[in-house]
């Protein structure tokens, strides 16, 4: 799981968000870090997923931000400018003219169909986050493809059903094999009562 302290979930990505409206950053230093957080972030993602979060309050984003955390995912909020500068050199410049309007990116560390599972499914509950594009695996993705991304079974499941089909190979191996023996037997017996009834 990420290290983040419930004091880090209660704040957004990079603002913090208040009753009423955002704090921006306006502290150059601090833009810079920003930047280069972010820019740190994309490079490690598996997925960036770009959203509109406008018209969400500050509980539905907190709570958007928990279910992320669940699943080695983060939700950030940032200025589209600082978004555009972080994104240089990573794939997440894939889709920086997409950057436009109040702009949050989730961010997956672990597993991509979790974090467009989680997005999704509180995409349903909460219409007012839009789902817009992403870049997966160096490749942009629409809202059609992430709503692909988002039915298919998770990494745990895929394991599971591989594990089961390796420890069903043996099993149905040793069954075909101990059966050869049983079927020559048969056909031995099979020809000895044709040969006596020939005779």
């Amino acid at each position: 799981m990420l290290a983040y302290r419930d004091s880090a979930v209660l704040a957004s990505g990079f603002y913090r968000i208040k009753e009423g409206g955002v704090n921006l950053v306006v502290n150059i230093d601090e833009k810079k870090r920003i930047v280069d957080d972010l820019h740190e972030r994309f490079i490690k993602s598996k997925v960036v997923i770009l959203t509109d979060y406008n018209g969400l309050n500050v509980p539905k984003i907190n709570d958007l931000r928990r279910r992320l955390l669940k699943v080695e995912s983060e939700f950030k909020v940032a200025k589209n400018s600082l978004f555009k500068r972080a994104a240089q050199d990573t794939d997440a410049a894939l889709i920086e003219d997409a950057f436009k309007g109040p702009t949050a990116v989730a961010l997956s560390y672990d597993d991509p169909v979790a974090s467009a599972k989680v997005l999704s499914e509180f995409a349903k509950e909460h219409p007012e986050l839009e789902i817009q594009a992403g870049v997966l695996n160096g490749k942009v993705i629409g809202l059609s493809e992430i709503k692909a991304l988002s039915v298919l079974p998770s990494r745990e499941v895929l394991l599971g059903q591989l594990l089961s089909v390796i420890n069903g190979v043996p099993t149905s191996l040793v069954t075909a094999l101990s059966d050869i023996p049983r079927r020559f037997v048969n056909l031995l017996q099979a020809v000895k009562d044709q040969k006596e009834q020939q005779t």
